[in-house]
């Protein structure tokens, strides 16, 4: 069987050459980094979780037409996408006030926003992703004020589908970031939604405790990461509910 070229690896996942022409194989890590990757560790697990939520979270876009480069989940590690031209920004929503925005601001931790409020960042693990505002970003030619447009108004599509999905199963969706890709079909160019949304990416809270169920418990020391994504999964469904999480093996539906 011939070696797969590897494209890409970040800190969460490794891109490979597809096996069709404009597709790539996304594989899951184990990996878990905070802190611009200051701090890390290895949490058995944690890439077959997040390959199937983020199937979950993309199929659920696509039914509502919000479109993303999601083909099909290969197996319990890897996913086919569809080969994007990522925009080189990170979009953050945030519901609450947590994180970053809390300090920046002086509020306190879990203060409801009295809107949603999208964010940019810069994709420069070398920086930090720093914010920036969008004047850079037309300046530096990141994304054309249309692209930011829609951008804008997809992020908060995607906050109310995750919103609403969320609030079914008795968590808070506190804030989460997505990226972006540009697609081209001829000379036509389009905006979808790329990456991945997992609990990596968002900030999830229990409703009733406000226990946290995202990557926070790594980076706060709040207890065991993968015990919190399975807990996600099987809250949405992904995994029976009588299931436990087991470091070596998780069980997951197909």
């Amino acid at each position: 069987m011939a070696r797969r070229k590897k494209i890409y690896e970040g800190k969460a996942k490794i891109l490979y050459e597809g096996t069709e022409p404009g597709t790539i194989v996304q594989y899951f890590k184990d990996d878990a980094t905070a802190f611009n990757a200051e701090k890390k560790d290895v949490i058995d697990g944690k890439g077959v979780l997040n390959n199937r939520l983020s199937e979950f979270f993309m199929k659920g876009l696509t039914q509502l037409g919000i479109p993303n480069h999601f083909i099909k989940r290969l197996n319990m590690r890897e996913q086919l996408v569809r080969a994007v031209e990522i925009v080189p920004l990170e979009v953050i929503v945030r519901n609450v006030a947590a994180g970053s925005m809390a300090k920046r601001l002086g509020l306190e931790e879990g203060t409801p926003l009295p809107r949603p409020i999208v964010e940019f960042s810069y994709k420069d693990d070398s920086l930090g992703d720093p914010l920036v505002p969008e004047e850079y970003i037309a300046a530096f030619g990141w994304a054309s004020q249309q692209e930011m447009d829609e951008i804008v108004s997809m992020a908060l599509r995607v906050n109310d589908y995750l919103s609403g999905v969320m609030y079914g199963v008795g968590i808070k969706l506190v804030d989460f970031k997505i990226e972006m890709g540009r697609v081209y079909e001829g000379d036509f160019q389009r905006l979808i939604v790329a990456d991945e949304i997992s609990p990596d990416s968002c900030r999830l809270w229990d409703m009733e405790t406000g226990q946290k169920l995202d990557k926070d418990v790594f980076r706060r020391d709040l207890g065991d990461l993968a015990d919190a994504y399975t807990e996600v999964a099987r809250r949405l469904g992904v995994m029976p509910s009588n299931v436990t999480h087991t470091p070596q093996k998780p069980t997951l539906i197909n």
